[in-house]
């Protein structure tokens, strides 16, 4: 019995074993089937393509094989081709026939071409040429007309120093009018020796006729121009003059270019150069004239201011010995309290004739030392404006008679004074003070105007760099000025304000009149002496 046990163990257990192992192949073919299921499936795809490019294919040849339908008649395949050929060389014949007829054709007209584009480039080249000499003619004409359109204004003004620049210094007015007078036989020459214009006419008569009328019409500008040399300045002129010729060639071009030459054109420049040189040294010599009688006209005043000192010093000094003789001698008969009393007289009048002895000795000494003065530092704030100073000289004894006269009627204001300044040599300080502010010199084309653009403080610390001691002021009061400037706010302001001023002025109208009647009415010295005779 367990032998029987045993047995149906062990073939139960070969028998799970046997199991085991099919189904252990089952499933690697179940994976193998798997694996060809997918091949199969890809192969699928390539075969569906495949037929379906085999479908577009056979599409295709049925789709040629219509079109070769027409060719189905052809029995002789040798023999069409053959025509085919001959067909071909044929016409390739004739096409390079006409080839070459076109080409030869194209060859003679683009020859004429090259001919006629060579014809018409060597015009235009002749025009630009033309076109290019001209340019300046026409840019100085254009410029011409605009300038007499618009005006010349202030774009060709000179320094008249430029024109004087290759003169000597001894080159007088005179010399100058020589050379003028030169230059214009010069340009009278030119016309007869007929070097002034140039004509394109062949005809003698016409082209006779042509030069005279631009020369005529040229030189009626010129010399208008000319006379403005006194009044105008030289840049302006000769633009003046250069636009003249340059209109006047202008219209002369109807008349087979019918031209002022240039030649001449700068002939008559040369006659406006010496014109202006002229007129510009005459102007110089009167202004140095002018200069040389004011300054003697100053010393001159100084020179009286001196006598009239000395005059006055003398006469107190007599006046005060008269006085010291009379308290002497009544001294001698005073009382003892009367003489203290007359000997603290004597002794005031004693340093009052010490006085008058020394500024007898000052107006002697200034009248003999002609290089003492005072420099003096004005402005004119209602005149001039802000930082404008005149640095001059006086050698009067009293200075501020000569500022009282520089603010007379040439300017509505008077000059304030900052400083006075004493020198023994007057002369040397004020041309160093000239030489140091020399850029600062508010009219650069006059140096003797002595009206300079800078601060006081700069003048104040120029002059004590000098080791020179004076008293400054240094706000300029400028009363009436100020005042005016006042009364013109108010006026704006105030109509009331305006008409009291107005009766005011008309009230000093009448008074002034008043008393320049009486002026013209009271006799004057000559009459009484005449009368007194």
């Amino acid at each position: 019995m367990e032998f029987f046990l045993g047995f149906a163990l062990i073939l139960v257990v070969i028998l799970a074993i046997s199991l085991w192992s099919e189904v252990r192949g089952l499933r690697g073919s179940n994976a193998a089937l798997a694996s060809e299921r997918e091949a199969l499936l890809v192969n699928n795809d390539g075969l569906h393509r495949h037929s379906e490019a085999l479908q577009y294919r056979m599409e295709r040849i049925m789709a040629e094989n219509q079109d070769l339908g027409r060719y189905r008649p052809v029995l002789d395949v040798d023999r069409e081709v053959y025509h085919r050929r001959a067909a071909i060389a044929a016409a390739e014949a004739a096409a390079q026939q006409q080839a070459a007829a076109v080409v030869g054709g194209a060859n003679q007209q683009a020859a004429a071409v090259m001919t006629d584009a060579y014809t018409k480039a060597q015009l235009i080249a002749a025009d630009a040429l033309d076109a290019k000499r001209n340019m300046e003619t026409y840019r100085q004409e254009g410029q011409a007309l605009r300038n007499i359109v618009e005006g010349y204004g202030d774009r060709y003004l000179v320094a008249t120093e430029t024109v004087l620049d290759a003169l000597a210094e001894q080159y007088s007015h005179t010399d100058a009018g020589s050379k003028l007078k030169e230059m214009r036989d010069r340009s009278r020459r030119m016309i007869k020796e007929k070097r002034a214009a140039e004509c394109d006419y062949v005809e003698a008569e016409r082209r006779a006729a042509a030069i005279e009328f631009v020369i005529d019409a040229f030189n009626g500008k010129a010399e208008t121009t000319l006379a403005k040399a006194k009044m105008d300045n030289f840049g302006t002129l000769y633009q003046q003059l250069v636009d003249a010729a340059a209109l006047v060639n202008m219209n002369g071009r109807a008349f087979r270019n019918a031209r002022v030459s240039n030649v001449y054109v700068e002939a008559r420049v040369e006659e406006l150069r010496w014109a202006v040189v002229v007129h510009e040294l005459r102007e110089r010599e009167k202004e140095e004239q002018r200069r040389i009688k004011e300054r003697i006209r100053e010393e001159e005043k100084a020179r009286r201011d001196f006598e009239r000192a000395q005059r006055e010093a003398a006469k107190e000094e007599d006046a005060i010995r008269r006085a010291m003789d009379r308290a002497r001698s009544e001294i001698a008969q005073a009382t003892d309290a009367q003489r203290a009393q007359y000997e603290a007289q004597l002794e005031e009048l004693s340093l009052r004739l010490q006085a008058a002895e020394e500024k007898n000795q000052r107006a002697l000494s200034m009248a003999q030392q002609t290089r003492r003065g005072h420099v003096y530092i004005i402005s004119n704030l209602g005149s001039f404006g802000e930082d404008v100073f005149k640095i001059g000289l006086t050698r009067r004894l009293e200075p501020l008679d000569r500022i009282r006269e520089l603010g007379d009627a040439s300017v509505p204001f008077e000059f304030d004074v900052h400083a006075l300044i004493f020198s023994e040599d007057a002369p040397a300080l004020e041309h160093s003070l000239h030489r140091h502010f020399l850029a600062a010199q508010l009219n650069k084309v006059n140096p003797r105007k002595e009206f300079f653009r800078a601060s006081l403080t700069m003048i104040r610390e120029e002059v004590e760099k000098l080791g020179l001691q004076a008293s400054w002021t240094m706000t300029a009061s400028a009363v009436q000025y100020r005042e005016s400037q006042a009364i013109e706010r108010a006026i704006k302001e105030d109509p009331a304000a305006y008409n009291a001023w107005v009766n005011r002025q008309l009230v000093l109208e009448r008074v002034l009149e008043s008393e320049a009647d009486e002026d013209a009415s009271a006799p004057t010295l000559a009459a009484v002496a005449s009368a007194a005779n």
